[in-house]
């Protein structure tokens, strides 16, 4: 049985990047860019106004003098010829600076009448110019291949005239629960039944990080249901089943699955909650075998099958961020695994404080709702005591905000 390090590896190392596809720029945010993106012309592509004023000439500028206005250049047009010394023209934000030109000076600081306009305020050469390749030069590459495509990303590959950029394709990932108790969301509850929420909430987890959730439903306690569904699952990128890993009569996801061709690189792991993990493999495809237990089975997806599926989709950073913090009160565990404590956490003076988030039984599902993170209590230690620091595993998006 591996431990949570060696799992992880084992899956990680299993993983292999999806194919690329073009797509449209507004449709590539979140998404993984699996080109260079080189610069066709230099930003700005010339010296442009970078307020509205008059473009000038400074050495005009450098005695009490009125200076002759000759013309206007709005935003989009061009000066029809040079600005004679001792002239100005009105320039729009924007707009290309005349030849001849070599400053603006914004309406603010200046005084108009008639046809003349006399500088009230100091002038810096070059002031409020934005000049040629400023930012960007042609044939500079801005965005590598692997970045994340972001509003940043999506602006500047609008700037330079793309409207296509080639990313990593999403995953399509099949999801299927298990168990004859189980009913769908929305029906009648029965004697003997329960909802299934690990279906909708393993595939919140898949939407969450890209990718595309495909819900297969239930698969009932016998063989032929549990072939027709997973058959269908494994034409999927990955596949993900909950419930059915663990010793029982009716535990059947291993042994179909293995039917069917997976070749199984790990059945059980040393954590808690989440011991019952399976991981195996099927023509290089993924098949993550979580715990039915809807706690262990959310943990189990944060810690094993997120990251693969973000490497999936040729993200370099798939794990979320760790932080260290100070119990506020005692825990105990036994020996010999990892155990992940859901906590809250609050920031104080400068540190993280985790709080337990409530009854840490695998069945209490409101400690999740509460939980900033986890904290990983060392498989070796068995106690805890208030103001002992440990690590957590952010898992809520609102923790990234804490400042310690």
């Amino acid at each position: 049985m591996p431990s949570f390090e060696e799992a992880r590896r084992l899956i990680l190392d299993s993983i292999t990047q999806l194919a690329s596809e073009r797509v449209e720029l507004l449709e590539s945010l979140g998404r993984v860019t699996a080109e260079d993106i080189v610069t066709p012309w230099d930003l700005p592509l010339c010296d442009n106004a970078a307020m509205d004023g008059y473009a000038v000439r400074w050495a005009d500028c450098q005695q009490p003098a009125s200076l002759r206005i000759t013309g206007f250049v709005p935003a989009g047009a061009v000066a029809t010829g040079p600005v004679d010394a001792g002239c100005a023209i009105k320039i729009m934000t924007g707009a290309p600076i005349p030849p001849g030109c070599d400053t603006v000076v914004p309406f603010e600081d200046a005084e108009e009448c008639g046809n003349q306009v006399r500088m009230t305020a100091p002038v810096v050469r070059g002031q409020h110019i934005r000049f040629v390749g400023e930012d960007v030069r042609c044939g500079e590459t801005v965005i590598p291949s692997g970045r994340v495509m972001r509003v940043a990303e999506i602006s500047m590959l609008a700037s330079c005239g793309r409207a296509l950029v080639s990313v990593h394709r999403k995953a399509t990932v099949a999801i299927l629960s298990t168990g004859d108790e189980l009913l769908e969301a929305g029906e009648a509850l029965a004697p003997g039944k329960v909802v299934d929420s690990n279906g909708l909430s393993l595939a919140a987890g898949v939407r969450g990080c890209g990718a595309t959730p495909v819900i297969l439903g239930i698969a009932r306690d016998n063989r032929a249901s549990h072939v027709q569904k997973m058959s269908e699952g494994l034409k999927a990128d990955a596949f993900i089943t909950s419930a059915g890993v663990s010793a029982g009569e009716r535990d059947l996801v291993r042994e179909v699955l293995a039917e069917l061709g997976m070749r199984q690189v790990f059945r059980r792991v040393d954590i808690g909650p989440g011991a019952p993990t399976c991981f195996g493999l099927r023509e290089g495809k993924p098949i993550f075998c979580l715990p039915g237990n809807p706690v262990a089975s959310m943990i189990t997806f944060e810690e094993f099958v997120r990251p693969a599926l973000l490497k999936m989709m040729g993200h370099r950073r798939v794990l979320k961020p760790l932080v260290r913090a100070i119990l506020q009160e005692e825990a105990r565990k036994k020996p010999g695994k990892i155990k992940f404590l859901r906590v809250r956490l609050e920031s104080v003076d400068g540190k993280l404080l985790a709080y337990s988030s409530g009854d840490q039984n695998t069945g209490i599902l409101k400690t999740m709702l509460m939980a900033d993170g986890l904290a990983m209590l060392p498989a070796e230690r068995v106690s805890f005591s208030a103001g002992d620091e440990v690590e957590v595993h952010l898992i809520s998006e609102d923790a990234e905000m804490l400042e310690p």
